[in-house]
């Protein structure tokens, strides 16, 4: 005698497993959908930063980054353009504007009324080098560069990615384009600009992602002065550099604020050797932000999350591409 199988239950195990990875897969699918739709779901931030000089007076900062324009994309020219509505009192463009060999006349359609506001600028590795297709895998290593290593017994001849002429972008024109506007170039130099009755006294670097930084010699802070510190990535070298050189504020891109995030938990990667707490937005450093007890001799840090991606991974989740409008005030 056997017993008896209730009707119905049969291959019911299997049945659940099969309802469950297609459940898995309909929801894989449509979190994939929902990046290519957030990509291009453009946004501005706003955050205050009391880093005035007792007594001056408020001003506007524009932060933007990581355009990676491509000569396509006019919706986000659209909104880049747009972005002069906001009357900014000082633009800051944190690099990486290209993302194609043919981009420059869109970056420069793009950015045209922002180069009539005072502004600074430094370059990104996508303003000297145009993208190509890479394993995803290699952006969830603590510093992606270990994925492109060669060992050093097969560096003979190798050539310099800077001299490989197919991917080489038209990084001296667009710089030109925008000094000519007035705008500083902080490739590994200092400057100055004076905004309202704010007198900044700015130092930047190349991009720390190609090894293309070199600090600019001290320099004393002139009486008065906010140290505006200005890089591509926030490795942790440059941001200690600026900290120790005096900077009350620095501005970074390069993260896209890790570009795929949890919801409640944020970034996974950074692109580089910073915290995933500090992926995009304001905080502080070497601490927490100078408002919080304890931290008050840090330095104020704000990361982009950019306006863009890769063309070769054109997504986002839980990280909208994002401008931010720094309301800059008197310290108190």
């Amino acid at each position: 005698m056997t017993d008896a199988v209730p009707p119905g239950s049969r291959g019911s195990g299997t049945g659940r497993l099969a309802a469950a990875t297609a459940g898995a897969v309909a929801l894989a699918g449509a979190a994939a959908a929902w990046s290519l739709i957030e990509a291009r779901w453009y946004t501005v931030r706003r955050a205050r930063v009391p880093v005035l000089q007792p007594g001056s007076e408020p001003l506007r900062m524009l932060h933007i980054s990581d355009l990676h324009l491509t000569p396509t994309q006019r919706d986000k020219v659209a909104f880049v353009r747009d972005l002069d509505s906001w009357n900014p009192d000082l633009v800051v463009n944190t690099g990486d504007n290209m993302a194609h060999r043919d981009a420059l006349p869109t970056v420069l359609r793009a950015i045209e009324p922002l180069l009539a506001h005072p502004g600074a600028f430094v370059m990104g590795s996508n303003d000297y080098l145009a993208p190509e297709p890479k394993s995803w895998a290699r952006y969830l290593r603590a510093d992606p560069r270990d994925a492109d290593a060669v060992p050093q017994s097969e560096q003979i001849d190798r050539p310099d990615l800077m001299e490989d002429p197919s991917r080489r972008l038209p990084t001296e024109h667009l710089a030109s384009a925008m000094t000519d506007a007035g705008w500083r170039d902080l490739t590994n130099r200092r400057d100055a600009l004076v905004v309202k009755d704010s007198h900044f006294d700015l130092v930047g670097v190349d991009d720390p992602h190609l090894d293309r930084d070199v600090f600019p010699a001290r320099a004393p802070l002139p009486r008065g002065a906010v140290r505006l510190g200005v890089t591509h990535a926030p490795y942790q070298r440059i941001l200690q550099a600026m900290f120790v050189d005096g900077a009350s504020l620095v501005l970074a891109g390069h993260t896209h604020g890790g570009q795929l995030a949890l919801p409640g938990y944020g970034a996974l990667v950074t692109n580089c050797d910073l915290d995933t707490a500090r992926a995009k937005g304001l905080s502080g450093w070497p601490g927490g932000r100078p408002d919080e007890p304890g931290s008050e001799d840090g330095m104020w840090l704000h990361v982009s999350a950019g306006l863009g991606t890769s063309p070769y991974a054109p997504v986002r989740f839980a990280c909208r591409p994002e401008a931010t409008l720094l309301d800059l005030v008197p310290s108190s």
